[in-house]
């Protein structure tokens, strides 16, 4: 099992929408994911609280069954839209990819 978990700093506006309306643009448009991407076995995302200089806007939590399964819906057509628009309104991006068997 695969797990993906990304984190991005955001713009303070663009086009007109708050950080906040970007951020729930986010969420709303990976979440869609699930619905066209058979790979994505799971997936979360969280709008941050936390109003620290240390802390991200927004976290992606995904899980996939196998390295292919990742590397396929990170190349698929609907998911390389959302990654567009996200490099247009982030600043800064973390990204953890690790394998999770249970016993790790």
């Amino acid at each position: 099992m695969i797990k993906h978990i990304v984190m991005w700093k955001l713009v303070d506006s663009y086009e007109g929408k708050s950080k906040s309306e970007i951020a729930e643009t986010i969420r709303d448009n990976i979440e869609a994911l699930k619905d066209v991407i058979p790979q994505l076995k799971e997936v979360e995302v969280g709008i941050n609280f936390n109003s620290t200089d240390a802390a991200f806007d927004i976290c992606l939590y995904s899980v996939f069954d196998s390295r292919e399964d990742l590397e396929i819906y990170q190349n698929h057509p609907q998911h390389l839209k959302v990654a567009e628009f996200i490099a247009k309104v982030r600043t800064q991006r973390v990204v953890c990819d690790y394998e999770y068997g249970g016993n790790n």
